[in-house]
């Protein structure tokens, strides 16, 4: 079952995309900040295996919501998927913001393919188990140890995540694709010290877009939007009003 908000004032809209361990509610600091000057829609995914499945859902709410243009702003696979819309959909997009992710490679599955595949065979305790270690020894620590990034992604971990959405999740993160050089203005946001998205893959996506305006953090680890909401959300909405 998908969920979803849809509120704030303008006629410009904004879509919020989230990455595999997330859901609609994980841009509430961006959504409240930019709701006086945008109208903003911000899904959860539900156990959906692909991008096209995911594309599919997105536009459905969208034309229910009676939203035409709109500008795309993703993290992680939020940010592929992004991607994925702005190939598939780029007459419909104003902006694009690709945030701490990457381009179609064949890395993340040649480093994580095995245990994806382990992973569907151990109950979902497990599966939760090893996200929150790696969450404790990686994910927490470059984001400078913040309470709100353990607690927010733990309780993800703890119920509000399911395996199914879990596993889907990381099957559309290797969904491959041939981008599309973008007509719309797009902007990749990156930190320097991301623990999910290495410089080799950073590398990569600067070079699949090599017109795209680039911020990179510095020290703010994979959820930047989370545990420095303030420069983040100022970034964002530069971007957005074209300053």
């Amino acid at each position: 079952m998908w969920r979803y908000v849809s509120f704030g004032s303008g006629d410009e809209v904004l879509v919020f995309l989230h990455g595999m361990g997330g859901a609609y509610d994980i841009w509430w600091q961006q959504l409240e900040v930019l709701a006086d000057r945008f109208r903003v829609v911000s899904f959860t995914y539900p156990a959906v295996p692909t991008l096209a499945g995911l594309r599919r859902g997105i536009m459905a709410i969208l034309d229910a919501e009676e939203v035409g243009r709109f500008s795309a702003i993703g993290s992680s696979l939020g940010g592929y998927l992004a991607q994925y819309l702005v190939t598939t959909d780029g007459g419909r997009i104003d902006r694009a913001v690709f945030g701490n992710t990457f381009p179609p490679n064949d890395l993340i599955e040649a480093r994580n393919g095995g245990t994806a595949a382990i992973g569907r065979l151990f109950p979902e305790r497990v599966v939760m188990y090893g996200f929150r270690r790696n969450l404790a020894t990686s994910v927490v620590p470059s984001a400078g140890g913040s309470p709100l990034v353990r607690a927010y992604l733990f309780e993800q971990s703890y119920g509000q995540m399911s395996k199914a959405q879990f596993l889907a999740r990381y099957r559309c993160v290797i969904d491959p694709f041939d981008p599309a050089e973008p007509s719309m203005p797009h902007l990749i946001i990156e930190s320097d010290n991301d623990p999910l998205v290495p410089r080799e893959l950073r590398e990569m996506l600067r070079r699949t877009y090599p017109s795209a305006e680039v911020h990179t953090f510095h020290h703010t680890g994979h959820f930047t939007y989370l545990n420095a909401p303030h420069d983040y959300t100022g970034v964002l909405a530069r971007f957005l009003e074209g300053r």
